[in-house]
């Protein structure tokens, strides 16, 4: 009689180990699964920051490959999108090569950035060029920016 009623009790024990087995095991997945989610979104910002570092060193090259627009201050407070005056097929001078390299610039910065936007402005031969974007965050929108400096 002893014997039996060890058994019903032992019985029971292998179901609740397991039970609990598998509730432990969930938890563990529910984890893993965040950490996936934080990492995609870390990689996203990371993707635009990357982004925003080509397309300053992209003006950068511009304002390099124009001298004559960059020594007549073409490229001085260089805000917005402005207008693409034509003329790439065609031969541009410093003034339009200058406004063609904003207007192709601003237009990639707010195809490629959500919210996009780039700024140059100019000190002597110091160049600084910043793009603003906005990157959402669990606590809602943030403004981020990128800024390179350059010496021309």
């Amino acid at each position: 009689m002893q014997l039996t009623r060890q058994k019903k009790l032992v019985a029971g024990v292998s179901l609740i180990e397991v039970l609990v087995s598998i509730v432990v095991l969930s938890v563990g997945l529910l984890g893993i699964a965040g950490l996936q989610l934080t990492s995609l979104r870390f990689l996203y910002d990371a993707n635009l920051v990357y982004q925003a570092t080509i397309q300053a060193s992209d003006m950068a090259d511009r304002i390099r490959a124009n001298p004559i627009g960059r020594d007549n201050g073409h490229y001085n407070n260089i805000s917005g999108t402005g207008s693409d005056p034509g003329c790439i097929d065609t031969n541009c001078n410093p003034a339009q090569l200058a406004a063609t390299d904003r207007f192709e610039w601003n237009t990639a910065n707010a195809r490629l950035l959500p919210n996009g936007a780039g700024v140059v402005s100019a000190n002597g031969n110091q160049f600084t060029i910043t793009l603003t974007w906005r990157e959402m965050t669990p606590l809602g929108p943030n403004n981020r920016n990128f800024r390179l400096v350059v010496y021309l």
